[in-house]
């Protein structure tokens, strides 16, 4: 088996990195169209074009919409090229950096991403996750390029929300339980080829380090400051898992959390939270000992993250939302194919286990 390993060009992160954004870019491009929603906006946006403007990068701000869909893809693109921007800069959580991964493809240019919570794995990958305009997953789309910069300031990862720092956590929890299973099954990376040992290596740190400084990175969070274990976790939920998910593959715990996507009821809750609920079920499909498993759902417990479905707003789901769930999670297209040959009466089964483990670990 061919096995690869890609990654963005450069990564940077620390305190007050968003002020380097001009002077990192400006040696690729003379211009920049700068993505994000309203509230990223006010927060960055000013910071963002000073530092261009200071580098001699001349800087356009524009709205994001909220939802990485073809239609706001098209509508940014003819943006994009109506500005001539020579670089694509997306500012916010995943969906906005997915939209301008994007943009880059249809516009050319450069790409830089600055995420703002530390809630993804989207700012170092080759690929957008496609959602329709209510909300949807529908589908990934994959490229060529990785993005030119991915700019992660501390300061303002640790300034937002710390639902998001806490959802980032689960996202990249499932890095390697998902890498993992996909090694064990000789299974695919998201290039369609074999993971290296590096990926499998990564994904492995990652989890080392959400274990090691997860639970204090949050209280840190939750005042606002930046410490080492805040400096920890936000390169494992963004840089480590990152490249681990895209280069040792996913399996089922995303599959789950993009069947999830199909009940409004769950459209509330948070990418990393759906994500936290498959972990569980991927574990319940593998038939993990139980002692591993109240493992994984007290470090959840103990961090402030959902391990139910009514914690996701399904609380008490028709046979019918159960199906839709299981049904879309085992799609041909999905990533549950890397590593597990589950029907979706297997799922669905493993869903009710898991959030039965989870209700008795809450109570």
């Amino acid at each position: 088996m061919i096995r690869s390993f890609k990654s963005p060009a450069a990564y940077v992160q620390g305190r007050d990195a968003l002020d380097q954004l001009g002077d990192r870019l400006a040696s690729t491009a003379e211009s920049a169209l700068v993505l994000a929603d309203a509230d990223v906006l006010e927060i960055v946006g000013d910071r963002a074009k000073a530092s261009l403007e200071d580098a001699g990068v001349e800087p356009t701000l524009e709205e994001f919409g909220g939802e990485s869909s073809e239609a706001e893809i098209d509508r940014l693109t003819e943006v994009a090229r109506d500005t001539g921007a020579e670089a694509i800069v997306g500012a916010g959580g995943g969906k906005a950096l997915d939209t301008a991964k994007a943009v880059r493809e249809n516009a050319g240019g450069a790409m830089v991403s600055v995420p703002t919570i530390a809630s993804t794995d989207a700012p170092t990958s080759a690929l957008s996750v496609i959602y329709s305009e209510d909300g949807e997953f529908e589908r990934y789309w994959f490229y060529t390029d990785h993005p030119d910069l991915v700019l992660v300031d501390t300061a303002v990862i640790a300034g937002a929300p710390v639902r998001f720092f806490r959802s980032g956590i689960a996202d990249a929890m499932a890095t390697w339980f998902e890498a993992d299973a996909v090694r064990r099954a000789d299974g695919e990376n998201f290039f369609g080829e074999g993971p290296t040992h590096a990926a499998h290596s990564l994904s492995r740190l990652c989890y080392d380090l959400l274990r090691e400084h997860g639970r204090s990175a949050v209280q840190a969070v939750e005042q606002g400051i930046v410490t080492e274990s805040v400096e920890a976790v936000t390169e494992a939920n963004t840089l480590l898992s990152g490249l681990g998910f895209e280069n040792g593959g996913i399996a089922a715990a995303h599959s789950v959390h993009n069947g999830l996507t199909q009940l409004e009821d769950t459209h509330h809750a948070t990418h990393g939270e759906k994500v936290n609920f498959g972990i569980v079920t991927q574990l319940v499909l593998e038939g993990r000992d139980d002692a591993f498993v109240d493992d994984v759902l007290e470090f959840s417990i103990e961090l402030g993250l959902p391990v139910t479905l009514g914690e996701l707003g399904v609380d008490d789901p028709t046979e019918d939302d159960l199906e839709r769930v299981a049904t879309a999670a085992v799609a041909e297209e999905e990533t549950i194919h890397n590593a597990f040959d589950a029907s979706s009466d297997e799922v669905r089964d493993a869903m009710l286990a898991a959030d039965d483990l989870g209700s008795q670990h809450r109570s």
